[in-house]
C-alpha cells in the first residue's frame, strides 16, 4: 500500500516554524533580562525572588547591629512622642558612653524647632559626635506640590556625571540641626505592589549627592573598606529577619537596664516601631514590618559587602538566556518525536529544573528576571506543544484518508477507535494475504485499442478490489492486472483466514460473470489466478520521508505469491496454502498434492475449495463477516 508521504516543503515549513517558536521562547526571556520595566514585577518575578528570599530567610543573630526602639513600652514610661531634644541627646549619649556603641543613627527626622529651654546637646552631637542624622528624600514625581521641610544637610557637590537617584523634595531636620557632620536619607521608592524591595543609596538633589542613612553610618563609623556604591536602586538582601536582629528598648537603654557589654561596639539604629508612629512597611518577608528593620537590613547588607561576605556575582541574565536556549533546542529535536502530554512534562521538568537554578542565582545576582525561562517554557506550552499536535494530527489524517483508500471503511473506523499507540508501526502479525492477476493478460489487450484495454483493466481490478474491502481486508498495492492484499493487519482479526477465503470466492464469481458478459459480447473468456496462504509476516509502514507504504514481508506472502503462478497448472482458479487450511473454520478444501514451488527448498502441500462445498456442522465455527479485533501477539 503506497501513500504519498507529506512534501518536503511542508517538513521545512514545520522545521522553519519550530526554528522560530525556539528563536522567540529565547528572545521573550532576552526581553525580561534587559529590556522589561524595571519598575514592574513582569510575570511574577518579584513574588519569585521573595519566595526564594524567604527560603533563605535566617534568624541567626547579627552581632555587629543593635536596635534601639521607641517602642510603645518606651512612650507609656517616658511621655508621647515626639520626646524634648534632651531626651534624644540623652538617648545618644548614653549609647556612645555606657554602652560603646561605636555610632548611632537615629531613623528620626526632626523638622520642628526645637522647645524653650532646648540646652542644644543634639545640635553638638550631630555636629561632633560619631551621630548620624537623618531626612527623608521625596521621589514622587506626580506631586502637585514638592515637598520642602526643614533644611537640608550633608551633601556633596555632584561632579562628573549624573548619578544617584533623582529626588523631588524633601523633609529635613530644623535649621538649628543643619551643621550635623553626618545625614542620611532614609525615604524609599515602592515598588508597584507597594513592597519595599530597594533603597537609593545615593539621592540626587539640586546638583548635590546624598547617602543613605545605613551608608552614612558605615562610612562614619564602620570603618574597614570604603563602599562604592551603585548610582541607581540597591537590592536589599533581607538575609535576617526581623527576629535576627538585637532589639532593645529605648527606656531600658536611658534606664541602663541593660547590660552595656552587650553593645560595646556595635552600630546603633534608633527608631520606632509603634504603630502609633506610623512607620511600617511591605518586605519580601511580611506585609507589615517595621521601617526600622529595613534600616537594619540595609545596614547589614553594606555590612556584608564591605566584610566580602556576600555572594560572588553571577551572570544571571546570561545564564538565563542560555538555559532557555537549552530548552528550545531540546523542544525543537523532541516535540516532533514525543507525545503532547509526554511534551508537557518535558517542559514542567526543565520549569522545576530552572526553579532550583534561579534559586541559587538569585543570591548572586539581584538584578536579572528569575522568571525569564518559565515565561518561555510557557510560551513554548501555549504555541510549540499546540503546533506540534496540530502537526501529528494534519500528519494522522493525511494518513488515515489515504488508508480509507486501501481499507474498508469499518476496519478504519476499529483503527480510530482501538487502543493501540501506533497501529501503523512495524509489528509480528499473524496474517493471510492473497494475490490475485488475470490470467494471460498480455493476450487480452494486445489486440485491443488502448480506451478498451484500461477499460478491461479497471473492470477486471474492481472484480478483485470490491470483495477484499467488503471482507474487510487491506488492499496492499495493484500489480498492474491483479493486486495483493492480507487480513491481520493494522488490526489484528480472530478469523483473518476466512476472510481472506470469502473475499476469493466472491472474487471468483465476479470474474465469472464479467466473462460471461465478455464472451456474449464476442470477447475471449477471462480467468483469474488466486493463491491463499497464512502465517507470520512483519506488517507496518515501511515507507521513507518520500513515499509511505504501508505492507507486508514475509514467507507467508511470498508463498501466496508462489500459489498464484502455481494455478496456471491446476484447473482450479484459487489455491490455497496449508497455514491457510489450517486457520480455515468455514470452509472445506480438496487436498491437490505436494509441488516444489519456485525459490522454495522444500515441496509445498497445495489445496484448493471442494467445488464451492462449506463443511457440515460438524466442521464448522459460525462467525460474522465482523473483523474481530485480537489482542497482538507479544
Amino acid at each position: 500500500m503506497n501513500a504519498t508521504a507529506p512534501a518536503p516543503s511542508l517538513l521545512s515549513s514545520a522545521t522553519l516554524i519550530r526554528s522560530g517558536i525556539a528563536l522567540g521562547a529565547v528572545l521573550l526571556t532576552a526581553w525580561l533580562q534587559w529590556l522589561a520595566p524595571s519598575a514592574a514585577s513582569v510575570f511574577g518575578d518579584e513574588w519569585l525572588r521573595d519566595q526564594f528570599i524567604r527560603i533563605d530567610s535566617t534568624s541567626a543573630p547579627d552581632p555587629r547591629v543593635l536596635v534601639v526602639d521607641i517602642d510603645e513600652e518606651s512612650t507609656t514610661k517616658l511621655g508621647p512622642w515626639p520626646w524634648p531634644r534632651e531626651r534624644v541627646a540623652d538617648l545618644v549619649e548614653r549609647l556612645l558612653t555606657d554602652y560603646s556603641a561605636r555610632g548611632v543613627a537615629l531613623d528620626i527626622v526632626l523638622p520642628n524647632a526645637p522647645q524653650a529651654g532646648d540646652d542644644g546637646r543634639l545640635a553638638l552631637l550631630a555636629e561632633h559626635a560619631p551621630l548620624v542624622m537623618a531626612q527623608a528624600f521625596d521621589y514622587s514625581t506626580t506631586r502637585e506640590q514638592a515637598l520642602r521641610e526643614g533644611q537640608l544637610a550633608g551633601g556633596v557637590p555632584l561632579a562628573g556625571a549624573a548619578a544617584g537617584v533623582p529626588a523631588t523634595g524633601y523633609i529635613a531636620n530644623h535649621a538649628s540641626l543643619a551643621r550635623a557632620a553626618h545625614v542620611g536619607n532614609i525615604g524609599f521608592i515602592p515598588d508597584s505592589d507597594g513592597a519595599l524591595r530597594r533603597v537609593p543609596l545615593v539621592t540626587r538633589y539640586q546638583d548635590k549627592l546624598y547617602p543613605a542613612l545605613a551608608l552614612a553610618l558605615l562610612e562614619c563609623c564602620g570603618g574597614g573598606a570604603r563602599i562604592a556604591p551603585e548610582s541607581g536602586l540597591t537590592r536589599v538582601s533581607f538575609k535576617r529577619d526581623w527576629s535576627a536582629y538585637t532589639v532593645v528598648s529605648a527606656a531600658d537603654i536611658l534606664s541602663r537596664a541593660i547590660v552595656p557589654a552587650s553593645a560595646a561596639g556595635r552600630l546603633v539604629i534608633v527608631g520606632s516601631s509603634s504603630l502609633g508612629q506610623g512607620d511600617r512597611v511591605t518586605t519580601p518577608l511580611a506585609a507589615n514590618r517595621p521601617g526600622l528593620g529595613v534600616q537594619a537590613a540595609v545596614l547589614s547588607t553594606l555590612l556584608d559587602r564591605q566584610a566580602g561576605l556576600a555572594p560572588a556575582p553571577w551572570p544571571g541574565s546570561l545564564l538565563a538566556i542560555l538555559f532557555s536556549a537549552l530548552v528550545a533546542l531540546t523542544a525543537t529535536y523532541a516535540f516532533p518525536r514525543l507525545s503532547a502530554v509526554s511534551c508537557v512534562a518535558l517542559l514542567a521538568a526543565s520549569s522545576c529544573a530552572w526553579l532550583a537554578l534561579a534559586w541559587a542565582i538569585s543570591r548572586h545576582d539581584p538584578g536579572f528576571a528569575t522568571t525569564g525561562p518559565l515565561a518561555s517554557n510557557l510560551f513554548l506550552l501555549a504555541v510549540a506543544v499546540p503546533f506540534q499536535w496540530q502537526l501529528a494530527q494534519r500528519r494522522s489524517r493525511h494518513l488515515l484518508d489515504t488508508l480509507r483508500q486501501y481499507v474498508a471503511r469499518e476496519v478504519v473506523e476499529q483503527l480510530l477507535r482501538s487502543d493501540l499507540k501506533d497501529p501503523l508501526k512495524p509489528a509480528q502479525r499473524d496474517v493471510t494475504t492473497l494475490i490475485a492477476d488475470m490470467e494471460g493478460y498480455t493476450t487480452h489487450v494486445e489486440a485491443l485499442p488502448v480506451e478498451e484495454a484500461a477499460r478491461l483493466t479497471r473492470d477486471f481490478l474492481d472484480c478483485l478490489t470490491g470483495p477484499v474491502l467488503d471482507k474487510h481486508g487491506t488492499l496492499d498495492k495493484y500489480t498492474g492486472d491483479g493486486l495483493v492484499a492480507f487480513w491481520g493487519a493494522p488490526l489484528p482479526i480472530a478469523h483473518h483466514a476466512d476472510l481472506a477465503l470469502d473475499a476469493a470466492r466472491e472474487i471468483t464469481e465476479r470474474v465469472r460473470r464479467m466473462s460471461e458478459q465478455r464472451v456474449q459480447a464476442g470477447g475471449r473468456p477471462l480467468r483469474v489466478r488466486i493463491g491463499i496462504e497464512s502465517g507470520l509476516a512483519m506488517a507496518g509502514d515501511f515507507g521513507t520521508s518520500f513515499r509511505s507504504i504501508y505492507t507486508a514481508v514475509g514467507d507467508s506472502v511470498n508463498t501466496a505469491s508462489r500459489l498464484e503462478q502455481a494455478a496456471r497448472d491446476y484447473p482450479h482458479d484459487v489455491i490455497v496454502g496449508a497455514g491457510t487450511v489450517a486457520r480455515a473454520r468455514r470452509h472445506t478444501f480438496i487436498f491437490l498434492g505436494e509441488k516444489l514451488l519456485r525459490g522454495k527448498e522444500k515441496s509445498t502441500t497445495l489445496f484448493a475449495f471442494d467445488d464451492g462445498h462449506v463443511a457440515n456442522n460438524a466442521m464448522v465455527q459460525t462467525n460474522t463477516d465482523e473483523p474481530v479485533m485480537q489482542e497482538p501477539a507479544a
